[in-house]
């Protein structure tokens, strides 16, 4: 069980983060409860290393933490491709979807589709984003954290939960974007240094990479090192499936997801917006390293009986199996000393809590501007604060509710990934075609997301309905590349069905060739946004080339 100065350290931890958010929050007092744009935009007052932070602490949640040691237990550092492949579409983010955002002054994505498309595309991004905000920033985090709690404290989970999500809500409700950038600044921090700190330990368990590798050989587990696996691999993620599902969710996710996207829109200007999204792509390079190679020491360290995981074995009907949700858990109990413990558990709840509080912010600015405002255009910015702060207390309600379905997932990052994969391919055509493609018309759009949609919602509930179907077997990543084809037949023939009709403002938001975004200045010297991406891509050619 966790010591007495661990127990203290994390509840320390959290009332620091409270106190701190509420601070954030409530220091322009005045500003903050009449202005809707200080609520949900910091003022537009953001500077690139406080959003490359908070895009990365938005992304990694307590979930990251202990699927990925579980995932690189259980199959090496494979699912280390999301973090990777995700310094790619963080290049496109920068590049070619920013400069739009941060030029037609959206406070919303859903707002930017009604400027390039129509009204019934912004309403139907608008209720897609909350509900994927519930169900995969917040429930899928809560559940991760739950059990964590569970395992070290002994509370029950649902108990830890509703601890959690009243104490992350209280900060982020009151106090708006600016208190989840603050705070999520902080806990990257935190987050970071708490997975160096058993990446550490693990390490010096092992005790060589040579070690690591005869064990490894000894178990024919090699492929447990390659990033890269053949096509018909039994995991379902071959290099076919990563190169052209993984970019689906990954536009999706980095680009057209309200949740991550609002920390570039509250950005200084266009060159901050850029390099803080560049920068959290160098930063996605560590979680490889920091969160899935632990698990993978910790395969290492089980097969030579360095560490003891008989509290997870469980019966079944084909003889005792290891139940690996709890691995992270295991490693933190066994390899820390005390003091070290509460460290950990005070990153894992970073990982928690930053997740929560940027969905949050996020479901108030939709619920706020894009639905409410929409009906009630002369609604005071007052009573939209209001209603927000009312919609992220419902948000929260609706994801405890949702925790006993999305349990029965056995591995949680899958779980959240096949969500994705249904959901992502017909926002991303709409997305990728409206900033590329003139033609691209409002019909086509509005027709594709409400087809696509459903069609996603259709595959999704007969793979779970009976997986020995034909659609059952084909991987969840291939799957949303398919899905993804499927949209772009729809949208490109609906918008020769229904030819484009231009506004004076959707004719500025397209690209007029892949070049025109690049003729764009920006800072000089290393700052520079060319300079970033190229060096970005040159990094990431690199470690590919060596975990091939």
């Amino acid at each position: 069980m966790i010591s007495t100065i661990d127990i203290v350290i994390t509840i320390a931890y959290v009332l620091f983060i409270v106190t701190i958010g509420l601070w954030s929050g409530r220091r322009k007092k005045e500003k903050t409860e009449s202005s809707s744009n200080d609520y949900f935009l910091a003022g537009k007052t953001l500077k690139w290393p406080m959003i490359g932070l908070a895009l990365f602490a938005t992304n990694i949640s307590c979930l990251h933490l202990v699927s990925l040691a579980q995932s690189g237990f259980d199959s090496g550092l494979l699912n280390g491709n999301f973090e990777w492949m995700a310094a790619f579409t963080l290049i496109l983010l920068a590049l070619f979807f920013i400069p739009f955002y941060i030029r037609s002054g959206v406070t919303t994505l859903p707002d930017f589709l009604e400027r390039r498309y129509n009204k019934a595309c912004r309403d139907w991004l608008a209720f897609v984003s909350i509900i994927s905000a519930i169900i995969i920033h917040i429930a899928f985090s809560f559940l991760a954290g739950g059990i964590v709690l569970e395992t070290l404290f002994g509370i029950n989970m649902y108990t830890s939960i509703v601890i959690i999500a009243a104490l992350t809500g209280l900060y982020t409700i009151i106090g708006g974007l600016r208190a989840v950038v603050v705070t999520e600044s902080i806990q990257s921090v935190v987050l970071i240094a708490g997975a160096l700190i058993i990446t550490y330990f693990a390490w010096n368990k092992v005790g060589s990479w040579d070690h690591l590798t005869t064990v490894l050989q000894n178990n024919q587990a090699t492929d447990k090192l390659s990033m890269i696996r053949p096509v018909g691999d039994k995991s379902g993620l071959s290099w076919v499936a990563v190169f052209l599902g993984y970019p689906i969710l990954g536009i999706w996710y980095w680009c057209a997801d309200q949740t991550i996207v609002q920390r570039a829109l509250g950005a200084k200007d266009e060159n901050h917006a850029k390099a803080g999204a560049l920068f959290c792509g160098f930063i996605k390079i560590l979680p490889v390293f920091i969160f899935v190679l632990p698990g993978l020491f910790a395969y290492v360290l089980y097969k030579t009986n360095a560490i003891d995981l008989s509290s997870l074995q469980q019966a079944g009907a084909n003889g005792t199996t290891l139940n690996t949700k709890g691995i992270y858990t295991l490693m933190i109990t066994q390899l820390l000393p005390k003091g070290l413990v509460g460290i950990l558990v005070a990153a894992l709840l970073s990982g928690l809590m930053s997740q929560i509080a940027g969905a949050l912010n996020s479901i108030a600015t939709l619920s706020s501007f894009d639905l409410y405002k929409r009906y009630r255009p002369d609604t005071s910015d007052v009573k939209l604060v209001t209603v927000g702060r009312l919609s992220a207390a419902i948000a929260l309600m609706v994801s405890l509710a949702l925790l006993p379905l999305l349990n029965q997932y056995t591995s949680l990052f899958e779980g959240i990934n096949d969500v994705i994969a249904h959901i992502a391919p017909p926002i991303t055509c709409v997305f990728l075609l409206g900033v590329f493609w003139k033609k691209a018309s409002a019909k086509s759009a509005q027709y594709t997301l409400w087809l696509g949609s459903l069609l996603g919602v259709a595959v999704f509930a007969i793979n779970k309905l009976n997986s020995e179907t034909l659609i059952g077997q084909i991987p969840f990543m291939m799957m949303a590349f398919y899905l993804f084809c499927a949209c772009m037949l729809m949208q490109i023939g609906f918008s020769y069905l229904y030819p484009v009709q231009h506004t004076a403002e959707s004719n500025k938001l397209y690209w007029k060739s892949f070049w025109e975004p690049l003729q764009v200045k920006g800072w000089s010297g290393i700052g520079n946004y060319k300079t970033l991406s190229a060096l970005l891509l040159g990094i990431m050619a690199l470690l590919y080339w060596t975990f091939r």
